[in-house]
């Protein structure tokens, strides 16, 4: 299993930024998929964006031209840039990461709360 930390996330008001840290145990595979998700309260988990080891990346529609995952390879770290928050980006939000790349998550993080007033 890959063990992984999530840290970066507090409360900022509505325009600011946050960068996402997700920082991996070094027992990934060559080639994988990183994810993060967020869930706000009462609502259902949500995809917001992947990332493979290549560097390519997807996001969902409502954080494209906000959010940038990326990652740095020699650090096993994984990193979500968020600009322009919108108070409908507030909630925990979760690293996992997915050995095949087939959209199944083995392993999660812990968890970062983002609120945005």
């Amino acid at each position: 299993h890959v063990q992984l930390v999530e840290s970066g996330g507090e409360s900022v008001q509505a325009g600011g930024s946050l960068k996402l840290s997700c920082q991996a145990s070094e027992n990934t595979l060559s080639t994988y998929c990183m994810g993060w998700f967020r869930q706000a309260p009462g609502k259902e988990r949500e995809w917001v964006g992947t990332i493979d080891s290549g560097g390519s990346t997807t996001s969902t529609d409502s954080v494209k031209g906000r959010f940038t995952l990326s990652e740095d390879h020699a650090k096993s770290t994984l990193y979500l840039q968020m600009d322009s928050l919108q108070p409908g980006d507030g909630g925990m939000y979760y690293c996992a990461y997915d050995p095949h790349c087939l959209d199944s998550w083995y392993d999660w993080g812990q968890g970062t709360q983002v609120t945005v007033s």
